[in-house]
């Protein structure tokens, strides 16, 4: 019998950090240091009504993986945020 991929969507429950090995750069970058700093150092610049913002850290870990690992263009990097799971983890 032949097999035929169904085009239904499956719901999967999939534990991200589970597929990020424990030796990866990005998992041991997240042990050692605390980004917490960054709201207390931004906190100024935030005003306490509006919309609420971007998480700073998010931004900045974002930015800090692509300095890593050569990423030069931040519209690339959002796409590489987007497809590799380790990115998207940390």
């Amino acid at each position: 019998m032949m097999g035929h991929q169904s085009r239904q969507m499956a719901m999967i429950f999939v534990d991200i950090e589970s597929l990020i090995p424990e030796t990866h750069l990005l998992r041991k970058i997240e042990r050692m240091v605390s980004f917490d700093f960054i709201y207390d150092l931004l906190a100024p610049y935030y005003p306490a009504t509006g919309r609420p913002s971007v998480d700073p850290v998010s931004m900045f870990k974002m930015l800090l993986i692509g300095y890593l690992y050569g990423i030069k263009s931040e519209r690339r990097l959002v796409e590489e945020v987007q497809l590799n799971i380790a990115y998207r983890w940390f």
